[in-house]
């Protein structure tokens, strides 16, 4: 059995609780009282501040984002592209802007954002609330919405974290293409990036679900390529067992070939429709795929027209070499994770290196950074949201949540002892664990301390601030090439989109790193993304 001791909850002062009372009262849009949550996390402790009044950072393993220590916000004025007084500066060619997406889920993104009195009531298989989701991220400019997605029901071997449903779970959830088909009705610009395995699905069926989704959303189609790290979904597909990641990397290399050449079946003006001839289409301006691998071979011509995009975008979020392989050689938009600043700028570089050694160009990959954020009128107010929602997480529940985060049992391991060694790989996601293995290790942290850093994060970066403090860091990051942009990751829904949307686009606006309005119709140009031919 796991060992919990009892533990002292701290107090984060007088202050802090005078504020709790009161944080939220403007944003009282759902006719109920916002209600503190009566103990602050012990993740408290593991904090700090440091600098400038930049964001609150608490350092997390996975996509830690460091605090300007040495780059206060009255000292930024030199940056390119703005002047002493934030205003655009009068250039000839326009200022590389940054690239921002959210998630596209009612639920919230920290485990326990769905419980907080500013969540909305229900959210299970409700279209209109993700309609709200979308049009409220269309209204801030962003980029895309991004569904991440799985072929099983996860953590029934754990009934606490299973009816908690942690965002990951998925229970319940829509088939990703046939909801960013609805969403597409319902929206005018924004792109929609949706998860597909190249485990588990064929080539013919993915290749003409995005390209039909490509032609429903007139050019905003996306797809995130994923091998799948969950051993369990092998057994909706009548297979014993997971295959090893040599094997999933293998096959997802000719299954994007393979959709690929489906995709350029079709030239642009093939169907040519003329009415006063009889000829519908152009049958010189077809040709068949004709591919064939070791995994696997598809005849084509694909039954669909040739997409708006050229193809739908690629996105990839691969942190393992077979991952950065991949990537490097297929994807336009890659997700990241990176501890600091440094580690981004590393990954970064080595990604758009390995495009540029096989003759791609580097300018045409873009890498997206993703962050939990927790935002609030003041620094004490967002710092009192983070610990409120991290109260709501009981230890066993998050012991459980880094237990699968790390694919290790945890049981029998006092929660106050150190971590196991987590050194040898496993079947499934390897890049999390080892990542998180390292931290624990360079930080002797104990099991609560492990989890009580993941559990808000969802293993990624968290920005911890006012709108004005949260843009310094994405700036930061920005500005000296960590990143191209970030997938915003909202702790409650609405609250926290409500605000992303109210004061930290337009305080990004302000400092001209992000768009004021469309200036393209397609998910490629608002990335800046050229055309396939």
């Amino acid at each position: 059995m796991l060992q919990i001791d009892e533990h002292s909850v701290e107090s984060s002062g007088a202050r802090e609780k005078h504020n709790l009372g009161r944080a939220y009262e403007p944003y009282r849009e759902h006719g109920r009282d916002f209600t503190a949550a009566q103990r602050v996390s012990n993740s408290v402790r593991h904090s700090k501040r440091i600098g400038y009044g930049c964001a609150h950072v608490v350092p997390f393993p996975i996509g830690c984002i460091d605090r300007l220590k040495n780059y206060p916000t009255h000292a930024r004025r030199f940056v390119t592209w703005r002047t002493p007084l934030g205003q655009t500066k009068n250039v000839s060619h326009p200022p590389k802007m940054m690239h921002l997406m959210t998630w596209l889920m009612g639920n919230s993104y920290h485990a326990a954002g769905w419980r907080h009195g500013l969540a909305w009531e229900r959210t299970t298989m409700r279209l209109d609330v993700l309609v709200e989701v979308a049009k409220m991220a269309e209204q801030a400019k962003m980029d895309a919405l991004f569904i991440a997605d799985g072929n099983a029901v996860r953590n029934m071997d754990k009934i606490g974290l299973f009816e908690a449903n942690t965002p990951s779970a998925r229970p319940a959830v829509f088939d990703p293409v046939t909801l960013m088909a609805a969403i597409s009705q319902h929206t005018e610009h924004i792109g929609l990036v949706s998860t597909a395995s190249t485990t588990y699905e064929s080539p013919w069926s993915v290749a003409r679900r995005y390209a039909s989704l490509d032609h429903l959303s007139n050019g905003r189609a996306a797809w995130n390529v994923v091998t799948g790290s969950n051993p369990g979904d092998s057994q909706n597909f009548g297979l014993e067992h997971h295959p090893n990641r040599e094997e999933r990397y293998a096959r997802a290399e000719e299954f994007v070939e393979a959709c690929t050449a489906l995709w350029n079946s079709w030239e642009p003006d093939a169907f040519v429709e003329r009415k006063d001839t009889g000829q519908y289409l152009d049958s010189s301006k077809v040709r068949t795929a004709d591919y064939k691998g070791e995994h696997l071979s598809v005849k084509g011509p694909l039954n669909v027209a040739r997409s708006p995009q050229g193809r739908p975008v690629l996105f990839h979020a691969g942190q393992s070499e077979g991952g950065r392989r991949l990537a490097a050689r297929h994807a336009d938009c890659i997700f990241a994770a990176a501890a600091n600043v440094e580690a981004a700028r590393e990954f970064t570089t080595d990604l758009k290196r390995r495009r540029a050694e096989l003759g791609g160009d580097p300018d045409q990959l873009r890498i997206i950074v993703s962050v939990a954020i927790y935002l609030g009128r003041t620094e004490d107010e967002s710092t009192a949201l983070y610990h409120e929602l991290n109260a709501l997480i009981d230890p066993g529940l998050g012991v459980d949540f880094l237990a699968k985060a790390v694919s290790e049992d945890l049981s029998g391991y006092p929660i106050d002892g150190p971590m196991p060694d987590l050194a040898g790989p496993v079947v499934g996601g390897n890049s999390i664990r080892g990542q998180l293995d390292a931290i624990a290790k360079a930080e002797h942290l104990t099991i609560r301390q492990l989890y009580e850093r993941v559990v808000p994060s969802v293993g990624n970066a968290a920005l911890i601030g006012t709108a004005t403090q949260v843009a310094d860091v994405m700036e930061e990051w920005f500005r000296t090439g960590a990143c191209d942009g970030f997938v915003l990751g909202a702790s409650i829904n609405p609250f926290t989109l409500r605000l992303i949307r109210d004061e930290l686009v337009p305080e990004l606006q302000r400092r001209g790193l992000f768009r004021t309005d469309y200036t393209g119709s397609t998910l490629r140009e608002h990335l800046g993304l050229r055309t396939t031919a």
